[in-house]
């Protein structure tokens, strides 16, 4: 499959920590999507606070509203691609 989610880009995804277990959360992106295991060890997350998650850690601390804004333009971005979104949202509810 090819189409604008090619090529060599990585990506951070905000979501909200829902839980914390030890240096792990459970994170909650959003439409139904919530992730156990993410490896909170390089920031200070606390529940409630929204990190940026690239593969699988947490990399950065953002306020709720950066977060909804990175949110709200991923829902732009998708909403313009459609015959991406399917392939993507079931990328994304794979495992991020």
């Amino acid at each position: 499959m090819s189409g604008i989610f090619d090529g060599a880009m990585c990506l951070a995804y905000p979501g909200k920590v829902i839980e914390l277990d030890g240096d792990f959360a459970r994170v909650d992106f959003g439409e139904g999507t919530i992730r156990d295991g993410v490896n909170t060890s390089l920031v200070q997350a606390k529940v409630g606070d929204y990190v940026l998650v690239h593969a699988g850690y947490a990399i950065q601390i953002v306020d709720e509203a950066e977060a909804r804004e990175t949110l709200d333009y991923w829902q732009q971005i998708l909403a313009n691609v459609p015959e991406e979104r399917t392939a993507y949202e079931t990328q994304l509810k794979g495992g991020l």
